[in-house]
């Protein structure tokens, strides 16, 4: 038991744990004020939140770097922080928003399914060069078929790919290494 417990006391992976936790939990209040403000919760306008996940990745490399890092932060420790935090905060919100749609409204979920079967019908004309008809009625069937768990891993899905560019360009921006090692000292 002691060595799991020494396996987690890295600050690395507590700070980005504690991140990507809290970041979880923001970007569900996120989608409960989509929600409760009436717009779709699930729909497109969730892609906002990317801005809520840029601001706490930042915020986290920047308090890893500063009570940590001694001021230092390598390339590797802030890549690696950026898509522990992503992943730990889509997998947290991706269980809440299951939870969510399965307990407490169901037509969240429903909704979301209709649209997207109507987005699926008016593009039917521009996927007839790639999408027999066969193919697009099995993907209307399974699109038709999905359960609310299918959100969980789209949300992971999702987000890591969205991160990529805003964890590599900040990881870059608050990217500090100590380059004395390379001068050449001369006693």
């Amino acid at each position: 038991m002691k060595s799991i417990i020494a396996y987690f006391n890295k600050p690395i992976l507590k700070v980005s744990l504690l991140f990507g936790a809290a970041l979880g939990v923001f970007v569900f209040l996120f989608f409960v004020g989509l929600y409760l403000v009436g717009a779709m919760p699930l729909g497109g306008v969730r892609s906002l939140d990317m801005g809520v996940y840029a601001i706490l990745i930042f915020s986290g490399l920047r308090y890893y770097r500063k009570n940590y890092g001694n001021g230092l932060l390598h390339l590797w420790e802030a890549l690696t922080m950026g898509y522990v935090i992503t992943c730990v905060a889509a997998i947290i919100n991706g269980w809440l928003i299951y939870l969510f749609v399965t307990y407490i409204d169901p037509s969240v979920f429903s909704d979301y399914i209709s649209n997207a079967l109507d987005v699926l019908n008016q593009g039917r004309k521009s996927q007839t060069g790639y999408l027999s008809d066969k193919e697009f009625l099995d993907l209307y069937q399974t699109i038709k078929l999905n359960k609310p768990s299918i959100l969980i891993s789209n949300e992971i899905t999702q987000r890591l790919v969205m991160a990529i560019i805003p964890i590599l360009v900040i990881s870059l921006i608050l990217r500090k290494q100590d380059y004395s090692i390379l001068q050449n000292n001369k006693s």
